[in-house]
């Protein structure tokens, strides 16, 4: 049994802006990078999406093609970035990245959620998908996948690079 955490395809959202909850659309390039996807996924039993569009999207090209219903669960949403939202990663106080930089996992200088609460509810969803036993495919983001791959509290933990329309496979030792 595997946990296979896929990331979304591209959205549609300007290069260097701070996005996590923002309910954002997917690119022109949809149906290429969803394909592309779908083929280089194993099989699979189950899929479970953020409740995001550009999570759904690939979720239900995915599930449609499969023939499996997707399930959607709240655990797999990306970072909330408070007042970052939207803004450019370049406009965002200096200070304020700074305090986030002295305390990666704890701080919330945005007044959205701290990477601690990520990784915690991150934790609990891959437990609830592993207890059923089935092979699994998440569609999740970026934050959602670092957090499940993190083993430490340190910002280089969470350093993992995953693509658009890219996966990890998590197995049951």
């Amino acid at each position: 049994m595997a946990l296979i955490l896929l990331r979304h395809t591209t959205p549609d959202v300007a290069p260097g802006t701070c996005y996590g909850r923002t309910d954002l659309n997917v690119t022109a390039n949809f149906e290429t990078e969803a394909a592309a996807a779908l083929t280089a996924l194993p099989p699979i039993r189950r899929i479970a999406t953020s409740p995001l569009l550009r999570c759904r999207k690939l979720a239900e090209f995915i599930g449609a093609r499969r023939q499996l219903t997707v399930e959607q669960d709240p655990r797999l949403i990306e970072m909330d970035f408070g007042r970052w939202e939207c803004q450019a990663w370049s406009g965002i106080p200096r200070d304020e990245l700074d305090a986030w930089a002295a305390d990666f996992i704890h701080a919330r200088p945005h007044g959205g959620e701290n990477v601690a609460m990520l990784r915690d509810r991150t934790r609990l969803a891959l437990e609830d998908w592993r207890a059923s036993g089935d092979t699994t495919l998440l569609v999740t983001h970026s934050g959602v996948i670092r957090s499940a791959l993190s083993k430490g509290d340190t910002a280089e933990e969470f350093n993992a690079q995953i693509d658009f329309g890219g996966f990890v496979t998590i197995s049951s030792d």
